[in-house]
């Protein structure tokens, strides 16, 4: 079959809609119609070569939809199932999986390379075979798709607010609730109120800490994070430090979320430094591999028992904490719906991710056309 999709072909490069050739499904494999796709900012690292693909390659990781056909041995959806993907595939039984870690499923080492986990392609033109970004490559009408990369959700939730579900809203809130450990009573500072910001304030609020503290240096970012849960706001690290010190009576703070769009030398250092004893910084966010980007004094970090550490997908379980969100969406407990900027269509994909660089969105959010 056919099918349009956004694909870039190298870095630097906006992308490009094109029509493709698709498979159908194979074995453990799903066809599915995406609805929605969220405009996250993991794929601008592709275009500013902070990540490095296989060119060419279908964007986008942030997707839900329906399932049109399923290949042999898939028993976890059928046609008609509403489903929000998973960027991260989770196998089940591979030893991160087993172990309750299945976000560092062994699946994901070639999300990347944009192929299925037997090493082919689904989506061709002319001869060529294009990668899916993250084995999913939701800025396509229609994509084929591993069934450990779905997630069944409940046909009555709206798709184009669930697909908030399947990386950004789940990885900050976990950043805060799981990799942060985030407590009643905390004080806790997020630096960068993006789509994965915005979410880990939520989630510091949501675990009962006393203080959280909001830094972006752009208006309407501080303004939202102070709807959805911030207690303080401000433009600057130092702006945020000198509240911390107030509010803990020098003590600073239990955690320093990282959640900025490309991590520097600089944040880290600032995150580092506004944690107090026994505090924890935690890196969410993404920067080229090969740069050295955490430069600390390992002295400070001995006496003063400070923990830095790294996470992905927050530390969370795909297949849990996925349909755990909208359970607390439902109950009123995450927003989401509040989080969305924008809508675009597929052609408006680069007009879209030029709102993200300029600040303008906290959310945009892509909808396919329902033919």
């Amino acid at each position: 079959m056919k099918t349009k999709a956004a694909v870039l072909h190298s870095a630097g490069k906006p992308f490009e809609i094109e029509e493709l050739e698709l498979d159908g499904p194979r074995e453990g494999e799903v066809l599915i119609k995406y609805t929605a796709a969220g405009l996250c900012h993991s794929d601008l690292h592709l275009i500013d070569n902070d990540l490095v693909p296989r060119f060419p390659i279908v964007g986008g990781h942030e997707g839900a939809g329906i399932i049109e056909d399923v290949g042999p041995g898939v028993s976890k959806v059928k046609p008609g199932d509403h489903v929000v993907c998973s960027f991260i595939p989770n196998c089940g039984h591979c030893r991160y999986c087993a172990t309750g870690r299945s976000n560092l499923c062994d699946m994901g080492a070639t999300i990347l390379d944009g192929h299925m986990p037997d090493g082919t392609f689904r989506f061709h033109r002319g001869g060529t075979d294009y990668g899916a970004m993250c084995m999913l490559g939701t800025f396509s009408e229609r994509a084929t798709i591993s069934e450990h990369s779905v997630v069944k959700v409940d046909d009555w939730l709206p798709l184009e607010t669930a697909v908030l579900v399947g990386c950004g809203v789940p990885t900050g809130w976990a950043t805060a609730n799981y990799a942060g450990g985030v407590r009643a009573g905390d004080t806790c500072v997020v630096y960068g109120i993006g789509g994965i910001g915005i979410n880990a304030v939520q989630g510091a609020a949501h675990a009962g800490a006393a203080n959280v503290i909001a830094v972006d240096p752009v208006a309407f970012k501080r303004e939202k994070a102070m709807e959805l849960g911030a207690t303080h706001a401000f433009a600057s690290a130092d702006e945020a430090a000198a509240k911390v010190a107030e509010l803990t009576w020098g003590q600073m703070a239990d955690q320093a979320l990282i959640t900025v769009g490309t991590v520097d030398e600089q944040v880290v250092t600032d995150a580092f430094n506004v944690v107090g004893k026994g505090g924890t910084v935690v890196i969410t966010g993404l920067a080229n591999p090969e740069k050295l980007t955490v430069h600390l004094s390992g002295g400070v970090m001995t006496l003063f028992e400070k923990t830095v550490k790294g996470t992905l997908f927050g530390s969370a379980n795909p297949q849990y904490d996925i349909l755990r969100l909208l359970r607390l969406y439902q109950a009123g407990h995450v927003k989401l719906d509040e989080l969305v900027t924008k809508r675009y269509s597929l052609e408006e994909v680069n007009e879209g991710y030029q709102d993200l660089r300029d600040g303008k969105n906290i959310r945009g959010v892509l909808m396919h056309s329902a033919d």
